[in-house]
């Protein structure tokens, strides 16, 4: 029967699985993606193991290479890990009894989503008594351009990697015909969306409703969720709703950073 070395020797075993993993918990430290070079210099690696492991992540999705900057970040590979982690461990389980008390509250459904490549995935779902079936059930996937809880998260992402998981108008799936069609339109979107504070959309992911959304992130600043509601007609107040969701999200900012 083999043992998996649990042993300080065993990474020396597997160095190059070893430097992989350095090399991806160094990138998700960083709050903008970075040059090679400061790789190498800062977890003293030589430039050519660092630009081979690079290569082959990006290959894999892991890594983005940004070549006009000349940086590299975390591709979509590892959102895809960061939000399996979510989904089963504390995320969900911190955040549901709040997503359930602010739809208490408002009387309107509310949900929790994480990023996943250019999609947002719901994890949690309240749905409010006496009101329309939503397309946010858990498990379901929206492209983040198109809903609050995406650009929410979409607009606290370094700009670099917000261009690579939007680099022309084919990264722009459409749902009702409205929403952003270019990367030129989802910048400004964005920015509005850091000024405000907040996101919302109308009518972008289904006809009729709306939505407010607010961003949770982790101790590095990174996006790792967003709360939002969802509600239908013009008869509400936005901005009381969006205080409301960004006062949930900055509670279980503040659960997770425990």
């Amino acid at each position: 029967m083999s043992v998996i070395p649990d042993s300080p020797d065993a990474a020396a075993q597997v160095p190059a699985a070893d430097n992989t993993l350095r090399i991806l918990r160094y990138l998700a430290g960083r709050p903008a993606p970075v040059a090679a070079s400061a790789i190498a210099r800062e977890l003293d690696l030589p430039r050519s193991t660092v630009y081979h492991l690079l290569t082959t992540l990006a290959a894999h999705g892991f890594v983005l290479h940004m070549k006009e900057d000349r940086r590299w970040g975390l591709g979509t590979s590892a959102f895809e890990l960061a939000g399996g982690y979510a989904r089963q461990q504390p995320l969900a389980r911190l955040g549901r009894p709040l997503v359930a008390a602010l739809s208490d509250r408002l009387g309107e459904s509310a949900h929790l989503a994480v990023m996943s490549g250019g999609d947002v995935l719901y994890i949690v779902e309240e749905r409010a008594p006496r009101r329309q079936a939503l397309v946010t059930d858990v498990g379901v996937r929206l492209p983040a351009h198109l809903t609050a809880s995406g650009r929410a998260m979409l607009a606290a992402l370094p700009r670099e990697q917000v261009r690579a998981l939007y680099p022309d108008a084919s990264a722009f799936p459409d749902r009702t015909g409205l929403g952003p069609r270019k990367p030129a339109e989802l910048r400004e979107l964005l920015r509005v969306v850091r000024e405000r504070g907040y996101a919302t959309e109308d009518s972008e992911v289904a006809e009729g409703l709306r939505s407010v959304g607010a961003v949770v992130c982790d101790h590095a600043g990174w996006p790792v969720a967003a709360v939002a509601v969802t509600w239908a007609g013009a008869d509400l107040d936005e901005s009381t709703l969006a205080a409301a969701v960004r006062d949930t999200a900055a509670v279980l900012e503040s659960r997770l950073k425990r």
